[in-house]
């Protein structure tokens, strides 16, 4: 078998690896897809509950659209708002279930190793001539072996999440930590009702975690609200408001301004957190800096970590790759999407072009392009799955004719003032 009649691999069962699942059926070449959950869309259902901002016009990949009509299911409403639930039962299940992808999908296996075959990284002569091996794991444990022409890494960064300790330290397990959205109006109520909860991160998760909490303070009213951020304020955090382009996301910032205007909550800024301790209650103290100052809060009885993720890259130890040094980005994107420089979620059309790595024919896509940046769209990461399946198919034109129509957040710089009494800035003082 010569190396270019291989399939492709894709790494990762979610939006864009089946999107580059469904370009790659499109244009009639092979692919083998590894997911390491037992179904797609296994992220997607951790956070079921929670409804994306985003309509299904931004979420659905043009290609795998078609497929799903080509086989007569309904597609959802494009200005419908979907629950995460939805993207995995109403989408990517469906999907996956066609005929065209099904035989394909390896559920229940997660890849462990990739590299060229028969060569480590260092080796250069003749490695573009080498098929890629991909060794995957099995639920079972058993190992498996799979060779690939090319090898797109969609893995995304959810099950990687940023430590709540400032500075990166991995955190020491506690069953008062919690990281994800929880479902605090369901599942999970019983952890949170008439308790005393800190949220620590400043982005859209946060939001999402902060209004249920609202939500759950109406019928639970000793539940006790506090929001931990890293900045001097939240002026920057909370969005277009009615200007940005998705009127769903404007609102969470809305809807966060109006809670701490009503003091639900309170606002602790200028905070690292450097340690925290668990209490006899089970509840837990931070220990952390704010504004240079040592400083206790709590206890919480528990706290949301919602700081954010990051990729792992530990399966290409012997692939060269490169990243920023700073986001964990790919090169090309991150002055594009720094945190440090842009707070609007919109980026220029980018493809393939962008996204080349060291390795020749070796992609990262979707959200692990943007390594530990907040600020990726699903509908980015589509673009650039039609982009790099089109230069792997040989189409050099369509793969540098990337057009791209993300909708405005309607700020960069957010003039949005916080009310000073719900703000505990530095000298301030929290639950006891």
């Amino acid at each position: 078998m010569t190396l270019h009649s291989l399939p492709v691999a894709i790494i990762g069962g979610g939006p864009v690896g089946l999107a580059a699942a469904a370009q790659l059926v499109k244009r009639g070449k092979p692919f083998l897809l590894f997911e390491a959950a037992s179904r797609l869309g296994a992220n997607f259902l951790e956070y079921g509950h929670v409804r994306l901002f985003s309509p299904w016009r931004y979420n659905m990949d043009k290609a795998a659209a078609s497929l799903l009509e080509k086989h007569g299911a309904a597609l959802p409403d494009p200005d419908h708002l979907p629950l995460g639930r939805d993207i995995a039962a109403q989408y990517l299940q469906p999907l996956g279930e066609l005929p065209e992808i099904k035989p394909f999908v390896h559920l229940g296996s997660r890849v462990i190793h990739v590299a060229r075959e028969g060569m480590d990284k260092v080796r250069t002569e003749g490695r573009n001539d080498r098929a890629f091996e991909v060794i995957v794991k099995t639920g079972t444990g058993a190992i498996r072996k799979f060779r690939a022409r090319a090898v797109l890494d969609a893995t995304g960064t959810w099950q990687h999440p940023n430590p709540l300790v400032s500075g990166g330290m991995p955190d020491s397990p506690d069953k008062a930590i919690h990281y994800g959205i929880p479902d605090v109006l369901g599942r999970d109520r019983h952890i949170y009702e008439n308790k005393r909860i800190a949220v620590v991160g400043s982005g859209h998760s946060a939001f999402n975690s902060l209004l249920d909490l609202v939500l759950l303070q109406n019928e639970a009213p000793n539940t006790e609200i506090t929001w931990i951020i890293r900045r001097s304020n939240a002026d920057s955090l909370l969005g277009g408001g009615r200007a940005d382009q998705l009127p769903a996301r404007g609102a969470l910032g809305l809807r966060v301004q109006q809670a701490l205007e009503q003091g639900r909550m309170k606002l602790i800024t200028s905070v690292l957190i450097q340690s925290y301790r668990a209490e006899k209650d089970g509840g837990v103290t931070l220990q952390a800096a704010q504004d240079g100052t040592p400083a206790v809060f709590g206890p919480f009885d528990a706290v949301i970590a919602n700081t954010g993720a990051r990729p792992d890259f530990g399966f290409l130890k012997e692939i060269r790759f490169a990243f920023d040094p700073a986001l964990e980005s790919v090169p090309a994107l991150a002055p594009l999407i720094d945190p440090n420089v842009h707070s609007c979620g919109t980026v220029r059309p980018h493809g393939e072009l962008e996204l080349q790595q060291p390795e020749k024919d070796f992609y990262i896509l979707g959200a692990k392009s943007y390594g530990r940046a907040p600020t990726f769209l699903m509908a980015t990461g589509y673009e650039q799955a039609r982009s790099v399946v089109a230069y792997l198919a040989g189409d050099l034109d369509a793969a540098r004719n990337v057009e791209l129509s993300l909708p405005e957040t309607g700020v960069c710089s957010s003039s949005i003032t916080i009310p000073p009494k719900a703000a505990i800035g530095a000298g301030g003082s929290c639950c006891g």
